[in-house]
């Protein structure tokens, strides 16, 4: 059995974010992969959870795997919807079932949660705290990511609707990209309280984007830190300085190195990311 849960994951320890690898990589390989390179747990993809348990392999075999490698389930990716209405709102509830399964199950940390919000800021952040207030129910902290392909740009626009929400349980997600690709103002980073920095994530790339589409270059061309050209170091010490006491998760999301040597990737990744925290 796991000596630890999610919960006792802190700075000390790496967790591989799902979408690091392939989304719909096989679990047996994904658990032994992230445990060879030195992860203290994964994230896993709600869809791809979904699936596991269509094909019999979840919870028990995930909870096997997961015992025999020593790991934990920390993260939950990913909810959208929860502050708009009609089918974006239905298709986010029936997810939360599956997140919220999940949860019970592996007694997980995390729940990561994305927009866009409908309506003004007072709405988001209403649709926020009771999508908190459901996530409590089964142990869950939540972090909205902040993303520039949507109406929740930057830290702060995240940061207004986490305060809105007034919710212990309710934070940020970090994503050293979406900083660097979006405000890249460490100030804004600096203005998070530490304790509502519910997740970190990091990474590395070039500055300039190699594909005009955003959402298509952040999936591709990742790479593990200290491989580009991400003020990574700076990103550390401003985490630091705000005394979080997260995990670091890695989300190098590229399906090159991802599909043609998982292992060697998901390696680098956590060499990369050690390197900083040495």
């Amino acid at each position: 059995m796991p000596n630890r849960t999610p919960r006792d994951l802190g700075l000390s320890d790496l967790v591989m974010s799902h979408f690091t690898l392939p989304r719909m990589f096989p679990i047996d390989e994904r658990i032994a992969i992230a445990a060879a390179a030195g992860f203290s747990g994964i994230g896993l993809y709600l869809n791809q959870y979904e699936q596991l348990e269509a094909t019999g392999q979840a919870p028990g075999r995930v909870r096997e795997l997961l015992d025999e490698h020593n790991m934990v389930l920390a993260e939950i990716e990913v909810v959208r919807g929860w502050a708009q209405s009609g089918e974006p709102y239905d298709r986010c509830r029936a997810m939360e079932e599956v997140a919220w399964r999940m949860a019970d199950e592996f007694d997980c940390r995390y729940l990561q949660a994305i927009g866009p919000y409908d309506g003004t800021l007072d709405d988001a952040g209403k649709a926020f705290a009771t999508l908190c207030d459901r996530a409590a129910d089964h142990g869950l902290v939540v972090g909205i990511e902040f993303l520039p392909f949507t109406n929740i740009v930057t830290a702060t626009d995240a940061m207004a609707i986490v305060e809105r929400a007034g919710r212990d349980n309710g934070g940020v997600c970090v994503d050293i990209w979406h900083h660097e690709r979006g405000a890249r103002d460490l100030d804004l980073i600096r203005a998070i309280p530490g304790e509502r920095v519910m997740a970190i994530q990091m990474n590395d790339g070039p500055i300039v984007a190699t594909l005009p589409d955003y959402v298509q270059d952040c999936l591709q061309y990742r790479v593990p830190p200290g491989s580009g050209e991400f003020d990574v170091a700076s990103m550390v010490s401003v985490l630091q300085e705000l005394g979080v006491t997260v995990p670091w998760s890695l989300e190098v999301c590229n399906e090159v190195a991802g599909t043609t040597d998982p292992t060697g990737h998901a390696r680098r990744c956590a060499e990369g990311m050690r390197s900083f925290l040495a």
